[in-house]
This record gives structure tokens, sequence and C-alpha cells, in this order.
């Protein structure tokens, strides 16, 4: 039974990954068709094609592998100077800048002349090559609106899941008492698991991080108001100095490192709280401002990637993750001992996390990726506005495909990372904590 709904978890991640693809392209389909673009093909995925229909002057279809998409527009690439496309050299370096602009024409047609995405004025084109970066923002933004709104965060809150019956460092890091252990301050108090605190010395408390900040600012004397059984119950508690767990801006705790604060001594227990409109904008935003973060500090984990994937270190939970991976983690949110509903947002949070970092990486400003092309188009428009405002002549459409061996040595760069991550994927896989 595990290894099927393993199967079906992975499964389903494939036929998501599939959506999230075409969205992208459609994005891209959708405004070269608006501006008049011929677009010969609309492909989902790579390799050998499994079906496909053509439809108009576009061909639709789906490849073998699905590991990415692509639209095929014509005249991707102005002309060379000489105003020829299949010009050769002998130099390998302009070899492949002449490579790149054959393919762009090679299914010209009669009549295409008005119709090559180079003709089409900057803004224009930074519209077709932004659409398909951003129809994955809005899915991911979709997705977590719904499920924010809907299903709610999981996070911990003010219910109790388990007393400490003794005082111990966090630091030292062990979860049985010894002898002389002092007695808990919960536990002395008579604070049962189940029950829910309602107010910290006659004042309400609504969620764990006020609750929290207000345990931890008080030492001595303290009452504590728990919803039991229906009634609200009262007690008296005397809150002791202990070290424990440093936690950041946002309520979560820092690895290894100590504060000494008031201590009460119990678990809060987890449960998924619905959040509002501002509250979910609020969480997305934290979620770009930490996957901008996890992209710049990409090329400082491939230390640790090589070490978890060749030399059996511990695989870091912040490391980053592939397809390969993505699929195994859906894999295993089907096997967890967790309500059905609870299984459905955690899918769909990786669902969106995928569709968020597919937006982020690219709109990274390097050919062969989407951003290369937007700042193209922008470098385009900024030097014909310089040279309308010094009435200079046109310097023409920037030539993007001077930047092919650029885009090259990038696809190279990008392929070896995938293959790397993948392999770790594999060997070392990040796990469900």
């Amino acid at each position: 039974m595990t290894l099927l709904m393993t199967v079906l978890g992975v499964v389903v991640f494939a036929v998501g990954l599939l959506v999230s693809i075409a969205w992208h392209e459609l994005g891209h389909l959708s405004t070269a068709k608006i501006f008049g673009i011929r677009v010969p093909q609309y492909m989902v995925g790579f390799g050998p094609t499994i079906w496909s229909r053509r439809k108009g002057e576009t061909e639709y279809g789906i490849k073998a592998i699905p590991m990415g998409g692509y639209i095929r527009m014509i005249g991707m690439f102005p002309p060379g100077e000489d105003g020829k496309v299949t010009a050769r050299s002998t130099s390998p370096f302009r070899s492949m800048i002449e490579d790149a602009r054959s393919a762009a024409y090679e299914e010209l047609q009669p009549g295409d002349d008005n119709r090559l995405f180079y003709t089409r004025k900057p803004w224009k084109r930074v519209i077709v090559m932004f659409a398909g970066p951003f129809m994955n923002l809005v899915l991911a933004v979709a997705i977590f609106l719904t499920t924010l709104m809907t299903f709610g965060l999981n996070t911990q809150t003010t219910s109790v899941a388990t007393v400490s019956d003794c005082v111990i460092q966090q630091s030292e890091k062990r979860d049985k008492c010894a002898p002389g252990d002092p007695a808990a301050p919960a536990k002395a108090a008579g604070l049962k698991a189940g029950d829910k605190i309602v107010a910290f010395n006659g004042r309400s408390v609504g969620d764990w991080s006020a609750l929290q900040k207000d345990i931890r600012a008080t030492v001595g004397p303290a009452t504590i108001t728990v919803e039991r059984a229906g009634q609200r119950v009262d007690l008296k508690a005397s809150l002791i100095e202990n070290k424990v767990a440093k936690t950041d801006g946002s309520g979560r705790y820092v690895k290894d490192e100590y504060v000494t604060a008031g201590f009460l001594g119990f678990a809060p227990a987890s449960g998924y709280v619905p959040q509002s409109f501002g509250q979910s904008v609020d969480r997305m935003g934290e979620m770009m401002q930490a996957g901008v973060e996890s992209l710049v500090a990409l090329p400082s984990k491939v230390p640790d990637l090589w070490n978890a994937a060749f030399n059996g270190a511990e695989r870091k939970q912040d490391s980053p993750m592939g397809v390969v991976g993505a699929a195994r983690v859906s894999g295993e949110i089907f096997t967890l001992d967790i309500p059905a509903q609870h299984q459905l947002v955690f899918f769909l949070n990786l669902l969106a996390g995928f569709n968020l970092s597919l937006f982020l990486f690219n709109m990274l400003p390097l050919l062969p990726l989407d951003g290369g092309h937007i700042a193209g188009a922008l470098w385009e428009s900024l030097r014909r506005t310089v040279a309308r405002i010094f009435r200079r002549p046109d310097p023409g459409p920037f030539d993007v495909a001077k930047l092919m061996p650029v885009a090259y040595v990038v696809a190279g760069l990008f392929i070896c990372f995938t293959l790397l991550v993948m392999v770790a994927d594999v060997v070392n896989p990040i796990k469900i904590t």
C-alpha cells in the first residue's frame, strides 16, 4: 500500500509539473499571437514527440521528457550585419551565433517578413518573454492564497500538546529527566495536554507567538487561564529562568543558539490556522524574499551538494532540490499518516513553491533564460532612446545572437548543476521532517 501511494504521489506531481510547464508556455504563446508573431510549435517536454496535433499554423504536442517546454517563434534573432541568415564562419564561437540565427529562420515562409519576433518593438518582446514566468507566478500566488485562506498555515497554537516533567536546559539536548532536575512549572501548576491557553496574567492571547513572548518575559508568579472541557480554569504557576532556544524575528528557532528567559515547560500543539488576506500576502512576501535569497545563495550550496552526493555527508534541509527530489517528496507526502486534507495542502504548497522557483529562476538576466531575452530587449530600447535624444542614427535591433557563446556556457553550467542536484536527490534525498 505504501508503494502504491508513493507511486501515486510521484504521478500526481508529474501531472502538476506538466500543467505548470504548459501554463508557462501558454503565456509566451498567447502574447506572441496577440502581437502577430508566427509560432510554428508549442511543446511541453523535450525529446521524442509522444503526441502532437496541428491547429492553424501551430503544432501542439507533448514530448517524452517532462523537464521543460518551449514554443518556437520565427525570427528570434535579427539577420547578420551583412543581411544574411546562413553565412558560415570557421570560428567556433561565430558558428554558434550563425547556427542560432539560422535556426530562428529555418521555418520562414512567404509573408513572414512582418511576423518576425525581432521586428516587434522592445516593449512587446518584453511582454512576450515575461508572460511565461508571470504565468508561473500567477499560479503560485493563486495556490498559496487558496491554501492559506481556505485551509490555513500549519503553525504552533496556544493548545498544549505535552507537558514537561522537569526543567531541562535546551542546550543540553536531552529529553529525559535526571536526578536533581526540578519539576517543570507547568507540571506543578496542573497544566494538562489538550488545554488551550486563552489568557496569561489576565491578558488574552490569540496566537503562540504572543504567548511565547509573554512566557519568556516572565520570571516568578503568573496566572494562566485555560479552556478545559468547555470550562475556563485559572492555574497558578511560578515561572523560572532557563536556557531556551533563541528565536528570530519571525518566531522560528535559531539552530544551536540559546538565550536565558522565563520558562513554563510545555510543548504547543500544531494545527492549520486560516489566514486573512493580509496575512496571506505577508506570508507570500516572506516566501518571495526567501526564494530570492536562496537563488542568490545557489553557488555557495555546490560544495555541500557535492559532499552529500559523493562523500556521504548529511543533506541539509535548505539544500537545493530538483524535479526528481520534488517528485520523491510528493510521493512521501502521500504516505504520511496525516489527514487527507493535510496531504492535499502539503502537495499544493510543494507545487506552488515549484512554480515560484520557476518564476524567479527564469527572471535571471542570462541567456537562454527568458530574463536574458528581456534584458536584451531593454538594452535595445535604451540604446535607441539615447540615440534619439542625441539625434544619432538608429542603432537598430540588438543582436542577441551575439551572446549565444555565453548562453552555451550558462546552459552548460545549468546542466551540470542540475545533474549534481539530481544525483544528490537520488542517493541522498531530502526527507520530510
